[in-house]
């Protein structure tokens, strides 16, 4: 296997990488693999939520049937945040498939490498998202 196609292996790898090779299909390569990992990370906790969930207890006392139950409604909340970011996660590999991967959906400019790692689901450049939410802000959501 040639060095240019070697995958790359780390985030300091990616980084070092020339300007000219932004979205290369090496660092198309690096971010599928790091969505697909996401990916099932989420869906094993989902599957781990409902196997908690369906274990039912009785419990006697009542502020701690209240704390199970509080207990519960956030686990839910957060798997519905999951579940959106699975959906999320299903965008952007189907970003990279269509090559738009690494691209303001606004501008068409470059994301940026560092936030796409700090955010692999990212669609919109630091400026584009600043001035998204500043529009929210002014005129609601």
């Amino acid at each position: 296997m040639s060095k240019a196609s070697k995958p790359i292996q780390s985030e300091e790898e990616l980084l070092a990488q020339p300007e000219s090779a932004y979205m290369s299909p090496r660092q198309l390569e690096f971010f599928k693999h790091r969505l697909l990992a996401l990916e099932e990370e989420l869906r094993a906790n989902a599957g781990e939520t409902t196997e908690h969930l369906r274990e039912t207890s009785v419990v006697p006392d009542p502020a701690d049937r209240a704390t199970i139950e509080e207990e519960h409604a956030l686990e839910l909340r957060t798997r519905d945040r999951e579940r959106k970011l699975i959906k999320k996660v299903q965008q952007a590999l189907a970003s990279i498939e269509s090559g738009r991967y690494g691209y303001c959906e606004e501008t068409g400019e470059p994301i940026g490498l560092q936030r796409l790692l700090a955010r692999p689901t990212a669609t919109l450049s630091v400026e584009a998202q600043q001035r998204r939410e500043m529009r929210q802000r002014q005129f609601g959501d």
